[in-house]
């Protein structure tokens, strides 16, 4: 019999939510950001059909799953009489929270408040961050800067029923495989004896837990972290912190180095070299001018990218090894700078500077025409979505180097208006 049958439904603890006018916020927005942890979809699926009828894919799902060791008896407690949840499927065909730029998600979402609290919370648990580090070479800074934005500590980590969600995402056409696998492992959380099916309430996405954490993710890199016996990150805070610190250490975190320093430019630099793929030593950045802000440099030979999310007119960074954790958490590099540099903050780093965005930008409309133009001319862009995404950056640079003008990767009214003009 599957575990979750025999086990009582566990308590809420007393004063362990905290709600603030911050965290209300959170939670209206955060539903497109959370979903950004899944991988995006093929172009040709965006918007895809759904073909098969409900009731025979769910018959075709159960024998699957039942031949890969689950019990009926979970797949019916779980998924049994569901009905797909259509406004789950409408939500994730509309995702647009990245469209925003840098400074705005950053501010928007790197609140002072979130980093008072995570500081608060490196405090109160500080054996339990200390533990964590020395076991997976985690900071606790990295896991609380996580930690903030995907539920704003607790407070924001989704309304819906989680198996419903999965289910609904499993038959859709846009990205079924991938949640089909998800919906396994949702049902092995279960089997395991971790949640019961009605305590998985989560995002749209069918993201669980205050880190919010896919359910393979949960399944594989989850630890019982105070020992009583299950993995629980809806509620228990040694869990959290532990399988939080399993979780990044798996994609590569290297114990001891640095992930991320705001810096200063000067206005003459090799501008090709500003790329996540252009890895130099500290020093030959410290050659060109380019100093830390709170902190020097020290001219070492530590491998470090320019990072201008931006342009070169707007905030810039140095990004280590490290920061390729935060890109594999979230494809968006929107995301991943605004985490890892909340993190630095709550590692002791100044805050950014709201002045450093007065750079003028493309809005939604004029990026999808420059990603059309941009497209005409061979460049592979990916979808065309207003979404300034990698591959975006890689035509702009490419473009403005045919053009000759500055390679920071960052689309201008200038670049758009030369490739009108071109047109």
């Amino acid at each position: 019999m599957p575990a979750f049958l025999n086990r009582r439904r566990l308590p809420m603890r007393a004063g362990f939510f905290v709600f603030s006018i911050a965290t209300l916020a959170f939670v209206a927005t955060s539903g497109a950001a959370l979903a950004e942890n899944t991988p995006p979809p093929p172009a040709n699926k965006r918007n895809c059909q759904n073909t098969v009828p409900f009731s025979r894919w769910v018959a075709d799902f159960k024998r699957e799953a039942i031949a890969e060791g689950i019990h009926a008896q979970t797949i019916d407690e779980a998924i049994g009489g569901m009905s797909p949840d259509m406004s789950v499927i409408a939500r994730d065909r509309r995702q647009s929270f990245f469209s925003q730029t840098f400074i705005d998600f950053y501010f928007k979402l790197a609140t002072n408040s979130r980093e008072k609290m995570g500081k608060s919370y490196l405090q109160r648990y500080r054996p339990i961050f200390e533990r964590a580090e020395k076991q997976y070479g985690v900071p606790g800074p990295v896991i609380t800067g996580f930690w903030a934005l995907e539920s704003d500590f607790g407070g924001g980590m989704g309304k819906l029923p989680v198996m419903r969600s999965l289910l609904t995402l499993a038959w859709d056409c846009r990205r079924g495989d991938f949640f089909r696998n998800e919906l396994k492992a949702a049902m092995k959380i279960i089997e395991r004896g971790d949640l019961t099916p009605d305590q998985m309430i989560g995002s749209w996405a069918g993201e669980l837990g205050q880190t919010q954490f896919l359910p393979q993710h949960y399944y594989n890199y989850g630890v019982d972290y105070d020992g009583d016996g299950r993995v629980d990150l809806i509620r228990d805070i040694p869990d959290i912190i532990g399988s939080s610190a399993n979780f990044i250490a798996s994609m590569g975190w290297k114990r001891g180095e640095p992930w991320l320093d705001q810096v200063r430019i000067t206005k003459e630099l090799p501008w090709d070299k500003a790329d996540l793929n252009v890895l130099l030593p500290r020093s030959q950045w410290v050659r060109w001018g380019i100093e830390g802000v709170g902190q020097k440099l020290p001219p070492d030979d530590l491998p470090a990218s320019l990072l201008l999310p931006m342009g070169r007119n707007g905030p810039a960074f140095l990004a280590y090894s490290n920061f390729r954790v935060y890109t594999q958490w979230n494809q968006s590099l929107t995301y991943a700078t605004t985490a890892a540099h909340l993190a630095a903050r709550m590692a002791g780093a100044p805050n950014l500077s709201r002045s450093s965005g007065d750079v003028p930008s493309l809005g939604y409309e004029q990026t999808k025409e420059l990603q059309a133009l941009l497209k005409r001319r061979g460049f592979d862009v990916g979808e065309v979505d207003g979404k300034l995404g990698a591959g975006t950056r890689k035509a702009v640079k490419e473009m403005q180097m045919k053009l000759g003008l500055p390679a920071d990767s960052y689309p201008t009214s200038e670049l758009l208006t030369a490739l009108r003009e071109r047109s």
